[in-house]
């Protein structure tokens, strides 16, 4: 199954004016239909316009839908390991194309090369792992309890499925969702965050040009809390999966219950680092500069909380501020920054104003606090790495999340506490414990309240082949990546097969001896 995708109408002016990009509905790259755009720019320097976008409405919606239900009946019926094959391309494809893609996602979104790199293979991985699946999409057979009686389940592909995706990993999670849907069977509508839409356009591009077929794959572009919930409200999606604030997600799963519609959420987090008196402490360290400073502290994974117990704390706190000063700020697309801006202006006022109200709260700032505005960063959005220091476990900048680079070490007596101040928030996605005890650590996996548990690690960096989410207002209970990715995108269907050329009754008839 092949078809013919129009390339991009994109329009650049003889002085180098920003490309114009489109929506994709029903393999044709078209304008809103009420022809507004929006701009797309460098968070290093907000002068750069990385492109102008279309800035939907609910017409348009209505029309990628369209186009997504009409493509659904011939899509699932190609084989899934044909499905596949085409996710397979589009890997191949994305590795010919990952220093390009990571320095265009670098532009868009400010992440320092290094990392977009790593995104950017993420996708990678995850096209690999899935196209797998196409041989896999395992069912079930069971014995039945009657004489010449076949019982199995098999999958079914949902149908029409809306992707809402955000723009810390603008290439890594639309991925996520995006594969294990299309393998599943489903036709998709995509809606990226308005923040890097032609990241997100490139990877549509790709799996264009890997065959994916016209209509299968439809993208719209613009603001979430208007073409968003027009694919939520569409009764023809059958499923949503969504990564955001754990406000919106709130929000869109209420509403996807009401419309008794398949959700999926990945949310917020709050994560903690604790550190033992008996750990490594080089190690802990590291991890928790990566942890924190990372992405700029834009993960929801991120070490946003560091539980130290009394006896190390001074320790630690001495030699991450030392290594935090060593770290360099700057353009991400240069090699030597470790740090890139955070995604626009109003998020850096927003991380500015945590720091103002952890002040306000009693803790010790000891290190950073400040925006960056000299030079060159004066053009972007950039916010010195910034600890806080006698954080206690109920302040706001222990509790809600900052998606920042801010992080705030939390003194304990002994690990029993370490544990529940780690577990002392509403989220449950990440948590991690650095100890040379081996039955300290098994205690901490088993006691620890999240989807996903480090020891002697960071609470960043989960591989693609094991299942990722988080538990209490971090998600719904569904989990992205590994062989539950498809749990969210495929229906059970139970399937008896009687074979005895008379009328039997399950839980009636017995059989006979």
């Amino acid at each position: 199954m092949s078809g013919t995708v129009v390339s991009p109408d994109t329009q650049k002016s003889r002085s180098g004016a920003p490309q114009i990009y489109n929506n994709l509905i029903g393999g044709q790259w078209v304008k809103a239909e009420g022809g507004k755009t929006f701009d797309s720019t460098n968070p290093a320097n907000l002068d750069e316009v990385i492109g102008h976008f279309a800035a939907s409405s609910k017409s348009d919606v209505t029309r990628a839908v369209d186009a997504a239900a009409k493509a659904f009946p011939k899509w699932k019926q190609v084989p899934a390991p044909y499905r596949a094959e085409i996710l397979l391309k589009a890997s191949r494809i994305l590795e010919t194309r990952k220093e390009e893609l990571a320095t265009l996602m670098t532009s868009e979104m400010g992440k320092v090369i290094n990392e977009a790199r790593g995104d950017v293979q993420e996708a990678i991985d995850m096209a690999k792992y899935m196209a797998g699946e196409g041989r896999r999409l395992f069912g079930q057979t069971v014995p039945s309890e009657l004489q010449n009686k076949f019982a199995m389940a098999i999958r079914q592909p949902v149908g029409v499925v809306g992707l809402i995706t955000p723009w810390n990993f603008p290439i890594a999670i639309p991925s996520w969702k995006l594969f294990p849907a299309l393998v599943s069977g489903n036709t998709v509508v995509l809606k990226p965050a308005t923040d890097t839409p032609l990241c997100a356009l490139m990877l549509v591009e790709i799996l264009i040009e890997a065959g994916l077929p016209p209509g299968v794959l439809n993208f719209v572009t613009g603001r979430g809390g208007e073409i968003g919930m027009a694919i939520v409200e569409d009764p023809r999606v059958k499923a949503i999966s969504i990564t955001g604030s754990t406000e919106v997600g709130k929000r869109v799963a209420g509403r996807c219950g009401e419309l008794m519609k398949k959700i999926s959420c990945e949310l917020g987090g709050k994560n903690a680092i604790c550190v033992m008196e008996d750990a490594d402490l080089e190690l802990a360290v590291d991890g928790a500069l990566w942890g924190a400073f990372g992405t700029a502290g834009q993960r929801c994974t991120a070490a946003s909380r560091v539980v130290i117990h009394k006896k190390r704390y001074k320790e630690f706190a001495d030699m991450l501020v030392k290594r935090t000063k060593e770290l360099k700020v700057g353009n991400g697309l240069d090699p030597d920054n470790q740090v890139g801006p955070v995604i626009n202006r109003s998020q850096l006022k927003s991380i500015n104003d945590y720091v103002q109200v952890g002040k306000q709260e009693g803790a010790k700032l000891i290190f950073g606090g400040n925006i960056l505005s000299e030079g060159e960063l004066a053009k972007g959005c950039f916010h010195e790495p910034t600890i806080f220091g006698d954080v206690k476990p109920d302040m706001r900048i222990a509790q809600e999340e900052i998606f920042g680079p801010v992080t705030a070490l939390i003194p304990v007596e002994s690990f029993e506490e370490a544990i529940a101040v780690a577990n002392g928030t509403e989220f449950g996605l990440s948590l991690s414990m650095y100890t040379q005890d081996i039955n300290r650590a098994f205690k901490a996996i088993e006691e620890l309240e999240s989807g996903i548990v480090y020891i002697n690690a960071p609470t960043i960096g989960a591989e693609i082949q094991l299942p990722f989410g988080g538990i209490k207002s971090t998600g719904n209970g569904h989990r992205e990546a590994g062989t539950t990715a498809v749990e969210q995108f495929t229906e059970w269907k139970a399937i008896y097969v009687d074979y005895s050329g008379r009328l039997q009754k399950a839980q009636i008839d017995s059989y006979d001896h």
